[in-house]
């Protein structure tokens, strides 16, 4: 039976990976630590120690208070009961300064989630510069189970399917 949940999400996540991903499903996701904020408030964030506790949603967005940035972080804010029920955390990364974030936190995100700051390097290590403006994110999420493995990529400018996408492939990491 465990082999068949398996399944299900090495399909949903290969389905849902873009064609020209540099990290791919299966690959070890790259640690970083940078800053970042909660509900307008700093902290230093390590990527490994948040996997620590659970599957993490690692979704790079371009620039905060930009219309598509405010409406995928308040679709995840609101969808954040079925991320923690499902044992994921999510954490929201652009190229943003502390300041930018520490607002974001509250006012984008309504403190239901952490935004941080991709650095360059990290932008870099998990191949998501924007084409046109290579400094800022695009807009990729990535599904990070516990183990460090990326089980799930979508990336699209488009915001309004990576909340959708990240929840059904945490779901499925669960069953």
């Amino acid at each position: 039976m465990r082999h068949a949940h398996f399944l299900v999400a090495f399909a949903a996540a290969v389905f849902t990976q873009p064609l020209a991903a540099a990290l791919p499903v299966g690959a070890k996701a790259p640690d970083f630590r940078t800053m970042g904020a909660l509900g307008g408030k700093p902290f230093k964030l390590h990527l490994a120690e948040q996997l620590r506790h659970g599957p993490v949603v690692l979704y790079f967005y371009p620039k905060a208070f930009t219309e598509g940035c405010t409406l995928e972080a308040k679709a995840f804010a609101d969808a954040m009961p079925q991320f923690r029920a499902a044992g994921a955390r999510v954490i929201g990364m652009s190229a943003d300064d502390l300041a930018t974030l520490k607002r974001f936190s509250t006012e984008g995100c309504r403190s239901a989630f952490p935004v941080a700051t991709a650095t360059a390097a990290t932008i870099r290590a998990y191949d998501v510069a924007l084409k046109a403006k290579p400094e800022l994110s695009d807009r990729t999420s990535y599904v990070i189970a516990a183990d460090g493995r990326i089980i799930m990529v979508h990336s699209d400018l488009n915001w309004k399917d990576h909340v959708a996408k990240t929840l059904s492939a945490v779901k499925a990491l669960k069953r």
